[in-house]
């Protein structure tokens, strides 16, 4: 109860004090209750403050530019650029496997649309909190959808196991990693347990694998040639959902909706930094796009979800793609 006084009462001391950006302080006032955002002392909270205009600001200034996609203020809107980098964002990786793909395309005519959702394979969407382990949720909803489309029945897998034991195949735990390298640690180590079994904390930790445990396991795993949205999108037409990564640059972070694109992000292996899952494509106001499920929560975006334009390698979205076969 004293924390949430302190944090009220220094909002209305900035609500008081900001005569000329008065609206301002009450719009962080909602959203300090919306979000339920608590700070440390009335110092932070005016720090926050500052962050948080600066934020709101970018925002309003890109939505006036009617771009095909729109931003808002989402829980990330009181953290700087450089904090949300840290704990958000893997550090980017150098995906070679994907330079020599292996699926394998047809000349079967392609649905004009795909959503997995509507097969019921793809999982709920999840939160990675304060650990950069994206590529393990990437790794887990793709290996939930295989699970889900091979034994007809429904699986929520270990991130934290992923993030305390796959470091031998080249992840870094809360620190980055790719779903290709995960894909093989599981294939090689035995499988992977249960969310229930293994639970997810945020934090890097101790390898407590179980064989006990082991839900699913990986026979071997496709990567898409690097780049080639043609093959992304015969995998994700015919296939199953795909692990993909792109580059997260400032701004993607308060999507809410429309066909992101972005003419400041890299497409190279050297430049990828967030792994999601795609788990279907369309065309939105004649825009072509990706259906793409992230991991920073359902209250995100579309409801934990969102669309990116296809066709042109977007942020990298080709570069590292790959999707795994369970038995």
């Amino acid at each position: 109860m004293a924390r949430l006084c302190v944090a009220w009462c220094s909002v209305a001391v900035l609500v008081c004090a900001a005569a000329v950006g008065a609206s301002n302080a009450l719009t962080f006032a909602r959203f300090v209750d919306r979000f339920g955002k608590r700070y440390r002392s009335a110092e932070e909270m005016k720090e926050r403050f500052e962050i948080f205009k600066q934020n709101l600001k970018f925002i309003r200034s890109a939505n006036k530019k009617r771009l095909p996609y729109t931003l808002a203020v989402n829980h990330f809107a009181d953290w700087s650029w450089e904090e949300f980098k840290t704990h958000r964002l893997g550090a980017a990786q150098n995906c070679s496997a994907t330079h020599k793909g292996n699926h394998k395309l047809t000349d079967a005519v392609l649905p004009p649309t795909k959503d997995w959702r509507k097969h019921g394979i793809v999982s709920a969407v999840k939160d990675q909190g304060s650990c950069g382990s994206c590529w393990t949720f990437s790794t887990t909803g793709a290996l939930e959808a295989a699970y889900a489309q091979a034994f007809g029945k429904s699986v929520s897998l270990s991130e934290q196991q992923l993030v305390d034991c796959a470091g031998r195949f080249n992840n870094f735990g809360c620190n980055g990693g790719l779903p290709s390298q995960a894909f093989e640690y599981i294939k090689y180590n035995g499988g992977l347990e249960t969310e229930e079994a293994y639970p997810y904390t945020g934090e890097d930790g101790v390898c407590k694998f179980s064989a006990e445990n082991v839900a699913v396991q990986v026979l071997d795993s496709v990567n898409i040639t690097l780049g080639a949205e043609d093959e992304l999108k015969h995998a994700v037409a015919f296939v199953r959902p795909v692990s993909v990564a792109f580059q997260v640059v400032n701004g993607f972070r308060f999507y809410q909706n429309g066909v992101y694109s972005s003419n400041t992000c890299g497409s190279t292996s050297q430049d990828v930094n967030h792994a999601v899952l795609a788990v279907g494509y369309g065309v939105e106001n004649g825009v072509p796009y990706w259906l793409i499920k992230n991991s920073w929560g359902e209250s995100w975006g579309d409801n934990g979800y969102f669309k990116m334009e296809l066709g042109k390698n977007m942020c990298g979205v080709a570069t590292c793609a790959s999707y795994p076969v369970v038995a």
